[in-house]
């Protein structure tokens, strides 16, 4: 449990894991978890989105911060978008990723 998350996609380095996710997407989990929230269930663009996150995130990052971070956000999910349709469907344990 205390193993930082990995895809485990590129070969290990002595014998150890050389990749981290969060480093390589470029946000954490949780920053990942509270824009897609926001992303599916408000039905956000980037706009709305960062607008909202300006007002979520005052206290841990500056607004040009936050819109960086929705802007890399949408970047990654636009070049990304086709593989949900192409990989075979994974365990996904957010809420708003479940069908109701």
């Amino acid at each position: 449990m205390a193993a930082p998350p990995i895809a485990e996609l590129e070969p290990l380095t002595d014998s150890q894991v050389s990749q981290t996710d969060e480093p390589d997407i470029g946000m954490t989990y949780s920053e990942l978890s509270v824009i897609g929230r926001i992303r599916k269930i408000s039905k956000c663009v980037p706009y709305s989105m960062s607008c909202k996150l300006i007002r979520t995130w005052r206290e841990v990052l500056s607004p040009p911060q936050g819109a960086a971070k929705v802007k890399h956000f949408f970047q990654m999910y636009s070049v990304n978008r086709h593989k949900m349709t192409t990989v075979t469907p994974s365990y996904h344990t957010e809420s708003y990723g479940w069908t109701r």
